[in-house]
């Protein structure tokens, strides 16, 4: 099974008023006869197969807000390509994959309106959010609260978040590795008589889908 982790970078908060202007990705592949159980990182063994980076060119200017918190000008997208360019070359990426995505509400509303608006057919894939999983397998006590930042400092990325949608997506890759780390630890647990869940109650979270949890079982059982 692979996994696509994608984070974006947006001219606002909601997708019916803002725009895109960066798409960041990573790839990775299960290779359970061949990959280190520590995956050097990377969850269930899966290797790096693939980055997908590419900045936008919006319709309107990028607000200096924007500007401010990620570094991103209109002069850097001025010759990048338009969304339904960089749309299509992403879901060519991330083809046959699940998502992943660090509060993927937002990530997956942006990609999902902007194939919309490009006519492009988005793909019935499933979806992760390490930021649910966070509040599911770690306590306040371990965390004070799931922002990535947090998380990555939390289990130890080498990549570090910076509101730049690769680098962000790297961040969220190391971060999945390490929840997935957990669930494996909760699992063998539960093999020898324990109790199965956290001693602690879970954060308040939104239910993740059906598909979006057998395929994190599968992820967390991949060696």
């Amino acid at each position: 099974m692979d996994l696509v982790v994608v984070d974006v970078e947006t001219t606002g908060l909601l997708p019916e008023e803002a725009d895109l202007i960066e798409i960041g990705a990573v790839r990775l592949s299960s290779d359970p006869a061949s990959a280190d159980p520590a995956g050097a990182g990377q969850p269930g063994g899966a290797q790096v197969t693939g980055e997908f980076f590419t900045l936008i060119r919006p319709p309107g200017p990028v607000p200096a807000a924007i500007t401010e918190l990620t570094g991103i000008d209109d002069a850097m997208v001025r010759r990048a390509p338009p969304a339904a360019t960089a749309l299509r070359a992403f879901l060519a990426f991330a083809r046959g994959a699940v998502l992943v995505a660090h509060n993927a509400a937002f990530d997956i509303a942006f990609l999902t309106r902007g194939c919309t608006a490009a006519g492009l057919p988005w793909p019935p894939a499933a979806v992760l959010d390490t930021a649910v999983l966070a509040r599911l397998l770690l306590s306040p006590e371990q965390v004070p609260d799931c922002k990535l930042a947090t998380l990555a400092a939390y289990f130890g990325t080498g990549a570090e978040p910076c509101h730049r949608a690769l680098a962000d997506a790297q961040a969220t890759a190391e971060v999945l590795a390490g929840l997935l780390r957990r669930v494996r630890s909760v699992a063998a647990t539960a093999r020898v008589g324990e109790p199965a869940g956290p001693p602690w109650p879970p954060r308040q979270a939104t239910q993740a889908t059906q598909a979006g949890q057998a395929a994190l079982a599968e992820a967390a059982a991949v060696r």
